[in-house]
């Protein structure tokens, strides 16, 4: 398999009659085949052959996930054309800086985002067309439906097939199937460039770990813009014959999120991917959910996850020496518990695969309990994109799994030089998933690659039992000012998931005599806690009793805490910024992945973080973070 052309010719051949795509249209799903779409795709190559889109030519696709996202892509690849795939999620002058970057001659869009394109249009020279995928009314003269040169091509394919194929048959391995932007949080984003073998072969690669079978159905709920969601859903069930489900866009982002538990219900998935901000959110509405029933179940379901928390010991050693005498009691837990869990997520569910940052332990420990595990694995844009993941049969909680096959890896000192075994440095990969090089930036390029190896940015280390160990990005290492380096996302994971009262947290140190902490509380929990004591909320004592509860939480981490031990002392917060309001996507505190970006939150909490080394921030209950605290009442 050396091309996506050679992918999707391959699964229609092997399952013409098998659903592709599930997408939800006047109030109920319906069903893609392969076959049906293959037709779709070659109308659409035809038609942008007939407009005179030339091999290289750069299109780019601004849609939420949706049955004409791939087929605009896949038309574009047909016509031997680049796609631009492109976060819904961007603002204006962030879509103009991509669109102008890589040259874009179309832009695929959807109603829902258009007015942002027509917004930037007179700033764009090469922007020949605008493709509106739901039609427009009275297009201009660089404007065109979508549905129309589908219907000119599908003419355009019966009167000129050879000419059609003789395109497509062309296509190379290392031509540039799409440039794939990164989130550009520190400097202008760089535009990552992917060939037909790098996804070609990194779908073979996935596949290795994990035998995909022809039933399974995916919802995909991540954006598909995201190298996660569009190699491990839809080029890695292309493969197998398998379907994926788009979820039901609605007119905001808000109600296509709100959407997702419905389309879950209807779908009844078999596995999905996720990213740890969604996983925290799905384990939130479940304890919700059993809170509501009563205090009585709750602590059933607590007693309940520490039956199987202690059955499951770290994952691959599951019910293995002792822990066989747990197994009947975890049995009846599994029985009236944990299935009903299961049902809410459409009674299918084998498992997620996870990706997209770090996933802490206690969140892979609680999927393992109800389940539903989550495999978290490990990958990057430029790898397109996966390098090594757990699977259902083969866990280790805090690991990222085992590297797929055809895939060298190798980790690195700051120096270059190889390290052993279980030493921990720069992840180095190489293979024929890694990336042609960026976008017009040779410079970049020649720092990323170094004689076909991709340094990856990342530290970690390979454990004896050939897992892989992710510890963090080194731009966001935490660097004393004796010159130690310590990865802070271990610690902030834990505090946020262990802390009901904290709801965001980032940790900094840059060369600085300690670290400090900046923490987004979370107010509706400590209003509950106030009461409990009852002590007002809003008023001058609920702001400072407020304040401590925080404090109180970061100190379990301490020495004489619950947690004491855990993290070295030196790592953890010594002064710490309650902050007015929380990381979102639409203050670029959150990436389209809900990861943090660290540059905008250094950025944006300037003040807080200059005032965080001075003396006045030792006594936590100083001016800035009582303001801060008022300002979530006001």
């Amino acid at each position: 398999m050396k091309t996506i052309i050679e992918l999707f010719e391959t699964a229609v051949a092997n399952y013409p009659d098998n659903i592709y795509l599930w997408e939800k249209k006047n109030g109920k799903y319906e069903g893609t085949t392969y076959k049906e779409t293959h037709d779709k795709v070659l109308d659409l190559a035809a038609g942008l052959i007939q407009m005179g889109f030339q091999k290289g030519d750069r299109a780019a696709l601004l849609a939420d996930g949706r049955n004409d996202w791939i087929i605009s892509e896949l038309g574009m690849l047909y016509a031997g054309g680049i796609n631009v795939p492109l976060s819904v999620r961007l603002q204006e002058n962030e879509l103009t800086f991509r669109l102008k970057h890589s040259g874009s001659k179309y832009i695929f869009v959807s109603r829902q985002h258009q007015i942002k394109v027509e917004d930037i249009r007179n700033e764009l020279p090469d922007l020949e067309k605008i493709v509106y995928l739901d039609g427009k009314e009275n297009p201009g003269e660089q404007e065109i439906d979508y549905s129309e040169i589908m219907s000119a091509g599908a003419k355009f394919r019966k009167e000129n097939p050879q000419q059609v194929e003789a395109i497509w048959k062309g296509i190379q391995p290392d031509d540039v199937a799409n440039i794939s932007y990164t989130s550009g949080t520190t400097a202008d984003p760089k535009g990552i460039m992917l060939s037909h073998l790098n996804y070609a072969a990194n779908v073979v690669q996935s596949n290795s770990l994990l035998d995909l079978k022809q039933d399974w159905i995916t919802l995909a709920i991540l954006p598909w813009d995201h190298a996660f969601a569009h190699t491990t859903c839809l080029y890695v069930f292309m493969y197998k014959g398998a379907s994926i489900a788009s979820v039901e866009v609605g007119n905001t982002p808000l109600e296509t999120l709100k959407n997702i538990p419905k389309n879950i219900q209807e779908i009844k998935p078999t596995l999905m991917m996720s990213v740890p901000a969604y996983s925290k959110t799905f384990r939130k509405n479940i304890e919700a959910g059993i809170r509501k029933k009563g205090e009585g179940l709750f602590k059933l379901y607590n007693f309940a996850l520490k039956v199987a928390y202690a059955h499951n010991g770290y994952g691959n050693n599951r019910g293995k020496g002792f822990r066989f005498f747990l197994k009947p009691l975890y049995w009846i837990f599994d029985q009236i518990l944990f299935s009903k869990i299961k049902d809410g997520f459409g009674g299918n569910m084998k498992f997620f695969i996870g990706g997209g940052a770090l996933l802490d332990v206690e969140l892979q420990r609680y999927f393992y309990a109800i389940g539903m595990p989550i495999c978290q694995g490990y990958g990057l844009t430029e790898a397109a994109p996966v390098i090594s993941s757990n699977i259902p049969k083969d866990v280790k909680f805090g690991s990222s799994g085992k590297l797929v096959k055809n895939l060298e890896l190798k980790i690195v000192d700051d120096e270059g030089v190889e390290l052993p075994i279980g030493q921990k440095g720069e992840i180095c990969v190489k293979g024929d998933n890694v990336m042609l090089g960026y976008w017009n930036n040779p410079t970049a390029t020649a720092e990323t690659l170094k004689n076909g190896w991709l340094h990856t940015g990342d530290m970690g280390y390979m454990g004896k039992d050939n897992f892989l160990y992710v510890l963090g990005r080194f731009k966001s290492l935490l660097i004393s000012n004796d010159g130690e380096k310590y990865s802070p996302e271990g610690i902030e994971e834990a505090i946020v998931d262990q802390s009901h009262y904290i709801q965001q947290v980032m940790l900094y140190n840059n060369q600085n005599p300690y670290t400090v902490g900046m923490v987004v509380p979370d107010i509706e929990a400590i209003n509950r806690e106030l009461k409990n004591r009852n002590i007002e909320k809003g008023t001058p004592e609920g702001h400072k009793e407020a304040i401590q509860i925080i404090q109180s939480e970061l100190n379990e981490y301490k020495k004489g805490g619950k947690y004491e031990g855990m993290f070295p002392e030196r790592w953890l917060p010594a002064t710490v910024a309650v902050l007015p309001y929380a990381f979102t996507a639409d203050n670029k505190m959150l990436n389209a992945t809900m990861k943090m970006v660290r540059g905008q939150v250094v950025e944006q909490f300037a003040k807080e973080l200059d005032f965080l080394y001075t003396p006045a921030s030792k006594n936590i209950e100083n001016e800035m973070n009582i303001a801060a605290i008022e300002q979530w009442y006001n």
